[in-house]
């Protein structure tokens, strides 16, 4: 290696070891970035291990997950650290994307940021809805087939989406087999992709400060921040094993496309649009959530022209509150009457 190269490489290590991150980081609060990044590295380990045993079709599906659940040497571990994962990194992007929201940290010029990590949470339910559904035991199999129900409601493209996911217009070995290859490949090569760009653009642009406080301390990304980073992992793993051992992941009944169960809800961060869907017409719900989610993608260009009009008024205090106040509301009471 000649000294230029040398040089290259000392430039190149010391712009990303020694960031300057601002002193409010260290507050657990503001460094949830990075824990979604974490689970999302145990959901692709465990999830590697998983498909050793799993088998993508309806008549070893079920089997093989009941095999790795009940017969495989710390299978129910690996299996539970999957299944809590997801639940977690649910949690983690939603939390990130509240404190994101609330300090207004998608303000100029990180509005292209904040679209992405909509994306990635969009991504993310899909990452959990498919995975799901790969269970094939009834409650997975029938939560399948209303969940894409609905897509046929989505105006003008829903019939052409819902054949595209299924592979047909029931719900068959076509789709077991293209959820199975959106989970393991598309979507986690999706989510990835976007996880480098946001992190590209978040070294770009630099951590945003707190709006109305100029941090004058800074800390380096490494060794600090990157032992932050390793004590959430090992505080992740220890709270997922924990709920594994204490909750340990179960399978139903294998699916049967001639017998609907009485009950049929979707997991917990569905609740709040089964609610709206149960109590609205079908057509107008799904419009509903279209609006919705149009308005929480370009909201840092929609929050900037309503700052011109209306100066005085802090809008992301109001919508965020309300958002999260009905998304509270409806998920407790779809929790206590299940």
């Amino acid at each position: 290696m000649n000294e230029k190269n040398l040089i290259d490489f000392r430039k190149i290590k010391q712009a990303i070891l020694d960031e300057p991150i601002p002193m409010h980081m260290k507050n657990w609060f503001y460094a949830l970035g990075v824990t979604p990044f974490i689970l999302f590295i145990f959901q692709v380990l465990t999830g590697i291990l998983l498909t050793i045993y799993y088998v993508p079709s309806p008549e070893l599906a079920y089997k093989s997950v009941k095999y790795i659940t009940e017969e495989v040497r710390l299978g129910f571990w690996i299996r539970g650290l999957h299944r809590w994962g997801s639940n977690l990194m649910v949690v983690a992007v939603f939390l990130h994307m509240v404190r994101v929201f609330f300090t207004r940290a998608y303000r100029r010029p990180r509005e292209l940021n904040w679209i992405i990590g909509v994306l990635m949470f969009f991504i993310t339910l899909g990452l959990c809805f498919t995975g799901y559904s790969l269970i094939y035991d009834q409650l997975s199999y029938w939560a399948t087939t209303v969940g894409t129900n609905m897509i046929k409601e989505i105006p003008i493209f829903g019939s052409l989406f819902l054949h595209l996911l299924r592979g047909g217009e029931i719900v068959s070995v076509n789709t077991l087999t293209r959820f199975f290859n959106l989970h393991v490949i598309f979507l986690p090569t999706s989510l990835l992709m976007l996880i480098a760009l946001h992190i590209i653009l978040v070294r770009v642009h630099g951590v945003s400060q707190l709006e109305g406080i100029e941090d004058d301390e800074v800390y380096k990304f490494y060794p600090e921040h990157v032992y932050h980073g390793a004590i959430i992992a090992l505080f992740l793993l220890t709270v997922m094993s924990a709920l594994t051992v204490v909750l340990p992941p179960g399978i139903g009944e294998p699916a049967d496309p001639n017998v609907t169960p009485l009950h049929i809800k979707p997991e917990w961060y569905f609740f709040a649009i089964y609610f709206v869907l149960k109590y609205v017409p079908l057509k107008l719900g799904i419009t509903l959530m279209l609006i919705f989610l149009i308005i929480m993608t370009f909201w840092p260009f929609i929050d900037e022209l309503l700052r011109k009009k209306f100066p005085q008024v802090k809008w992301h205090y109001i919508l965020g509150s309300i958002v999260i106040l009905l998304f509270l509301i409806f998920t407790v009471y779809e929790t206590v009457s299940y």
